[in-house]
């Protein structure tokens, strides 16, 4: 395999995509470290590594930017206090508080000077003096969903974006229906108002993961009868809940997926379910949210700026997830 080499100081940034760079020898290996002899190593950063910094330092940013969000869900839940916005990334996507506070380089990037102390996830192995994430260690058995995901984010970075769903799938799942998914929180119209908006625009959803929680009486009405298996052919880089959803792509290899890039992902799913919940048809003032109102055209008009905005910021998220599923699959596939 090849090992990036996390060295303490900082160096400059190489472009993106990079190459592997120049090819170096290691300090002759000790005989504990024979095994070390044969691994490539190349300088620090990587097109995977936090650009022109040392790891410990990488490593306190990543922190500085997810510390925050961690404890204001631990301290929410020991009170038993909800929020409709932001427990959904802890509840729906599964990344404990305590997991998102993991630092990781990624794989086959050599941290110097690490010590189990430095690093918490068990799948990093000593090596020359520090610590490395060996790609050959990601399980086998996950190899059918790398190159599933590698397929499906290829798909969807190559299709062209829509911004014609107008965030209409939070009313599509309480269309018609006495029971509401945020109970502690009131609706902004009355029921039959509510109705009325869903019945007065096409339902035009195309990520199944919204689709799938639609009433009964509202996904006969979405022009895509959509199903799981054909989420690759619908998933365009418009959609809201697909560009929220490339948080779960980043922690679901973790920790084999740079900690910047799931940064990257947290905070623009974070910003996407903001979106998503001002455009409902909840009342999120108390919690300090102004509603979008697409119920009238200068709401829609709102709603597709921010719209074209979140997938503008997604785009390079998408990009280096697709790179970092690539080269994870090539390096696993050559072990």
């Amino acid at each position: 395999m090849t090992v990036v080499r996390a060295d303490a100081g900082p160096t400059p940034p190489a472009p993106l995509p990079e190459g592997k760079g120049e090819k170096t020898i290691d300090n002759p290996p000790t005989s504990d470290e024979a095994q070390d002899a044969t691994r490539a190593v190349t300088p620090f950063p990587s097109g995977r590594g936090a650009g022109g910094v040392g790891w410990r330092a990488a490593r306190e940013t990543y922190l500085a930017r997810m510390a925050p969000h961690a404890a204001d869900r631990t301290r929410r839940a020991a009170r038993g206090e909800k929020h409709p916005v932001y427990d959904f990334l802890f509840e729906y996507y599964s990344f404990r508080p305590a997991h998102l506070l993991r630092w990781t380089p990624g794989f086959d990037v050599h941290l110097p000077g690490a010590t189990r102390d430095d690093i918490s996830w068990s799948e990093f192995e000593p090596l020359s003096g520090g610590l490395v994430l060996n790609a050959a260690s990601f399980p086998t058995h996950r190899i059918s969903y790398l190159r599933w995901a590698v397929e499906y984010l290829d798909a969807v970075r190559a299709r062209a974006p829509s911004f014609t769903c107008l965030g209409l799938h939070e009313w599509a799942m309480v269309y018609r229906d006495p029971n509401v998914r945020h109970p502690y929180v009131p609706l902004r119209l009355s029921r039959a108002e509510t109705d009325a908006v869903v019945e007065s625009q096409p339902l035009r959803c195309t990520h199944y993961d919204a689709f799938r929680f639609f009433t009964p009486a509202a996904a006969p009405l979405n022009r895509y009868p959509l199903a799981r298996a054909d989420t690759a052919a619908h998933d365009q880089p418009g959609c809201i809940h697909a560009n929220m959803d490339l948080y779960k792509f980043a922690y679901k290899i973790a920790p084999y997926c740079p900690s910047d890039v799931v940064a990257d992902a947290f905070e623009a799913a974070r910003a996407a379910r903001e979106i998503d919940m001002r455009a409902s048809p909840y009342d999120l003032t108390a919690y300090g949210f102004e509603p979008i109102r697409i119920e009238t055209r200068s709401g829609r008009e709102e709603y597709v700026e921010r719209q074209r905005e979140l997938a503008a910021r997604a785009a390079p998220v998408r990009e280096r997830l697709a790179g970092v599923y690539g080269e994870l699959l090539t390096a696993k596939s050559g072990n």
